[in-house]
């Protein structure tokens, strides 16, 4: 599912550099849940902290920094306070909502047993498709994404996700939304959301 970058020859993501909050912690989390190999490790100049890589195949790695006077994350800001499905995934603008990994779509409901055997908290496997929800129960040719979402010890929220559809110009459809769009937004989705609404009689 690719199609070419006429402007830059850029053939992937490098890596990703997130903030812990413990870095032995970290390692433990994605080396031994998730079994990604630990493939560089830094301590910081200047006493700045550490800088660790891990490789999450296909020549991309993720990274995390330490940093001892790094902010606490804040549920919401820096990071979704909730699963999706589950309650309020919205974060502030500049942040990073999430991070998915490319699995295989038939290893979905495996992976998921797998993560909560070793204790890790996961949403059941989301079949993501164009209706009003755009999530299905049962999978359908109109299925584009399976997921299945969980978080990490810091509650970074994280994805593993599966392409079950090639996309077409069809899939382009939607005008972007602009930084005046979001004014009276959230008065509108919530009088347009038959949960909040009825929360309110």
């Amino acid at each position: 599912m690719t199609r070419d970058n006429t402007e830059f020859a850029v053939t992937g993501i490098n890596h990703l550099a997130l903030v812990c909050r413990d870095m032995e912690r970290t390692v433990d989390f994605y080396s031994n849940v998730l079994g990604f190999p630990l493939i560089k490790t830094l301590d910081l100049p200047m006493n700045l902290g550490q800088h660790f890589f891990f490789d999450i195949g296909n020549g991309d790695s993720l990274a995390f920094f330490w940093f001892p006077n790094a902010p606490d994350g804040v549920p919401g800001v820096s990071a979704p306070g909730a699963m999706p499905m589950q309650g309020d995934i919205v974060t502030a603008v500049g942040s990073m909502n999430h991070v998915a990994f490319n699995v295989p779509a038939d290893k979905m409901e495996e992976y998921r047993d797998k993560l909560r055997a070793k204790g890790v908290k996961t949403t059941e496997v989301l079949n993501h498709d164009d209706s009003r929800l755009q999530v299905s129960k049962e999978m359908h040719a109109g299925v584009f994404v399976r997921s299945l979402y969980f978080q990490d010890p810091d509650g970074i929220l994280l994805e593993f996700a599966a392409w079950t559809k090639v996309f077409t110009e069809a899939d382009v459809t939607h005008k972007p939304a602009t930084a005046a769009d979001r004014e009276g937004f959230a008065t509108r989705s919530k009088a347009s959301d038959p949960v909040a609404t009825a929360s309110d009689r």
